[in-house]
C-alpha cells in the first residue's frame, strides 16, 4: 500500500480512516494534535497556512483530504470556504508541487458547481478546481447524510436527521438512492480501499459505489 497523508484526521471521517489503518503507517497533518494516534502513525502538527509547504516536503504517494465543517461551525459563509475549499486547495497543490500523483477527497452528494445552494456550489467547485490540478488518479468522494458518533456540539439538524434515517433511506430508491444515510466507518474502509487502487482517472463514488468499496 502506497504511502498516504491525511488531512481532515480530527473530523468523523478523518478519525474513522484513521483507525483502519491498523497495519499501515500513514502521517497525519492536523491543526492540533490527534488524541490516542496509534504509534506506528507520523503526526505533523502545523497551523493551516503552513500545511502545502509541509505537504511539499512529506511527497506522500496519496493525499486522503477529509477537511470539511458547517457554516454554522465556521461561523460565515466566507469562514466555511476558507476551509472546504481554500484549504482543501492549498493542500491539494502543495501534494502536486511534491509529486503525489493520486487524490482521494471527500465531497458530497449533490455537489455541484452550479447549485443554487451555497454548501454544494462550493462543494462543486473545489471539485472542479481538483480536477483541474491534473492528478493521475482523484477519487472524489458523496457520501449522502453520515452517520457516526460525532465529538463536541452535535447539530441539532444532522442529529434529527439521523433518528429520521431508518424512515427516510426506506423512502429513498433509484437514483434517489444516493441521499441515504451512510455510516462514517463504512466510508472509510472504502478510502482506505482506494487508497491501495492503481489506475488513473477521476473516479466519482456515491453512497453504493461506497458500500461495495467497503465490503
Amino acid at each position: 500500500m502506497p504511502d498516504a497523508l491525511i488531512v481532515g484526521a480530527t473530523g468523523l471521517i478523518g478519525r474513522a480512516v484513521i483507525e483502519r489503518f491498523v497495519s499501515h503507517p500513514v502521517t497525519v497533518l492536523a491543526r492540533r494534535e490527534v488524541e490516542g494516534l496509534a504509534a506506528q502513525h507520523k503526526q505533523r502538527v502545523a497551523p493551516p497556512q503552513c500545511w502545502s509547504d509541509i505537504i511539499v516536503a512529506e511527497k506522500p504517494a496519496v493525499l486522503i483530504c477529509c477537511l470539511g465543517t458547517t457554516i454554522r461551525q465556521a461561523g460565515s459563509q466566507a469562514a466555511f470556504r476558507a476551509v472546504d475549499h481554500d484549504l482543501v486547495l492549498a493542500a491539494a497543490c502543495g501534494a502536486k508541487a511534491g509529486g503525489t500523483r493520486r487524490m482521494i477527497s471527500v465531497s458530497s452528494v449533490g455537489a455541484a458547481a452550479k447549485s443554487g445552494n451555497f454548501y454544494l456550489r462550493t462543494k462543486g467547485e473545489i471539485e472542479d478546481d481538483l480536477r483541474a490540478i491534473g492528478f493521475d488518479r482523484l477519487d472524489l468522494i458523496r457520501p449522502g447524510l453520515l452517520r457516526g458518533e460525532r465529538r463536541g456540539q452535535q447539530r441539532l439538524g444532522e442529529g434529527l436527521a439521523t433518528i429520521a434515517a431508518p424512515l427516510t433511506d426506506a423512502l429513498l430508491h433509484g437514483r434517489f438512492r444516493r441521499y441515504r444515510s451512510i455510516a462514517s466507518d463504512t466510508v472509510a474502509a472504502a478510502i482506505v480501499r482506494l487508497s491501495g487502487q492503481s489506475g488513473s482517472g477521476v473516479h466519482i463514488h456515491d453512497n453504493d459505489d461506497i458500500r461495495a468499496l467497503a465490503d
